[in-house]
């Protein structure tokens, strides 16, 4: 495969748009679920798989859509991508029970579960290496632009309109990049191995198991007895898939990978400090709807200060870690996160929402800074040969970890409530707790960066994050 040599100079503002789209997609739902859950007669609390969906099946579907791109050409899996996307989005507009809502977020991510990463393929194929920083950076300028307008704008739509205008705006963009695609997309392909089918079936029953478990004990919707025999599903096939991997040259998920000390601590980390991390999107602004009865404008505007840090405190992540080393900043940084999770079970009703502002520009900087540090330390000693492998696991990891968090977010807050001998069954009151347990949840995951070792990521330092 021969790189293209005059690339359209739009090929990366069709990337960019493509970053958007999914950025804004991510953040935009969450001040609107309350919304939804009355619409759809569902209860606020239990709206969770409507998240959960969509963050599983990226999950699931990221290892597979190199492998597509490869075999059938990048222009042709994104202009399916982003139609998928956009086909989505419109039946997710058009849902009127609760089940289509949740089948029709699934078909969205499908789409976006190959929208990004064939975009920046294209991309890295397109370019030479002296030139593609500074195109990568360009495309998640509006990547940052989603996330810091999301929250604000999911708020003010169902404010003036209705939540139905959160995926109605993905459909002019769509059509826009389908017609652009066609036009400047380059469709490269390469020669590609036979697709691991039996691997990925396995490692996706031991997922949606898994998922499953959580969300069954998150709204008590079947038998305990049935969710444990659900459980122990997800265990035997996991390890199945287990021995499976380790005796094939080319699994969907290769976990010989976390041989690799830096990249097993950092998805490690990943998994467990994002419990609280990927929950917070999704209860915060339930507490402050459901339990506080603030506007979803005034939720959507107070989260939107906590996406302002995240993106400014990029900027403190290089100098923090030349001082202290990854080993230590990541030990510091997660109990500090720990503890300002912690700090959002103070507030109540009464609590102007101005106070609320230094809780959230702290949490959005310290969760900035163990983002990028968990990520950046997880590919610190992959190799030329096996950076593509630990670089999708990493992502896998992150969708995964946002889906188990909003999971188990909603099933210690349904578990709190349910418990009358802690909180008498008030909103606010289990809000409280369930931050506090988050927190402290995440203070303990502290030790799983204990496994470093003081110079580790030191050939990463001098490197952009």
């Amino acid at each position: 495969m021969e790189l293209n040599k005059n690339p359209s100079p739009a090929l990366p503002w069709l990337a960019a748009m493509a970053m958007f789209m999914q950025s804004l997609d991510t953040t935009i739902l969450n001040t609107a679920l309350p919304a939804m859950a009355k619409d759809l007669a569902q209860s606020p609390l239990g709206m969770q798989a409507v998240v959960v969906s969509y963050a599983l099946t990226l999950a699931l579907l990221i290892p597979l859509s190199g492998w597509f791109s490869d075999k059938y050409g990048t222009k042709r899996i994104f202009m399916i991508a982003v139609f998928l996307f956009t086909a989505g989005s419109l039946c997710c507009a058009l849902s009127g029970t609760y089940i289509l809502l949740v089948c029709s977020r699934v078909l969205q991510a499908i789409g976006g579960s190959m929208m990004v990463p064939v975009a920046r393929l294209a991309l890295i194929y397109a370019y030479p290496k002296d030139q593609l920083l500074p195109v990568i950076n360009f495309i998640t300028i509006p990547g940052l632009a989603g996330l810091l307008l999301g929250p604000l704008l999911g708020g003010w739509l169902v404010d003036v309109a209705s939540w139905h205008w959160i995926f109605l705006i993905n459909i002019p963009v769509g059509i826009a990049g389908i017609l652009l695609a066609w036009k400047i997309m380059p469709d490269f392909q390469r020669e590609t191995k036979k697709l691991d089918i039996p691997g990925f079936i396995l490692f996706s029953i031991a997922i949606l198991s898994l998922s499953f478990f959580l969300e069954a004990r998150g709204s008590f919707s079947i038998p305990f007895p049935w969710s444990l025999i659900i459980l122990a599903v997800a265990v035997v096939v996991g390890i199945s898939y287990v021995f499976y991997s380790k005796r094939i040259d080319n699994p969907v998920v290769d976990l010989n990978l976390f041989k690799i000390r830096t990249l097993r601590v950092g998805l490690e980390g990943n998994l467990f400090t994002r419990l609280a991390i990927g929950s917070m999107p999704f209860l915060l602004p339930q507490m402050l709807q459901l339990a506080f009865l603030h506007t979803p404008t005034q939720s959507g505007m107070i989260m939107m200060v906590s996406a302002i840090s995240t993106i400014f405190a990029k900027s403190l992540v290089v100098p923090l870690v030349r001082k202290l080393g990854y080993k230590k900043i990541l030990i510091i940084n997660t109990g500090l996160l720990g503890i300002v999770v912690s700090l959002f079970a103070l507030p109540d009703k009464t609590t102007p929402l101005l106070l609320l502002v230094p809780v959230l520009v702290v949490y959005g900087a310290v969760n900035s800074i163990q983002m990028t540090t968990m990520n950046t330390i997880s590919l610190a000693d992959l190799t030329n040969e096996v950076a593509s492998r630990g670089n999708s696991m990493v992502q896998i990891t992150q969708q995964l970890s946002t889906s188990f968090g909003v999971s188990v977010g909603a099933m210690l807050l349904r578990t709190v409530e349910s418990s009358d001998w802690l909180t008498g069954g008030d909103l606010e009151r289990s809000f409280k707790y369930t931050f506090l347990i988050l927190g402290i949840m995440t203070v303990f995951s502290t030790l799983v960066f204990t496994q470093l070792k003081k110079e580790d990521g030191n050939n990463m330092s001098g490197h952009k994050l």
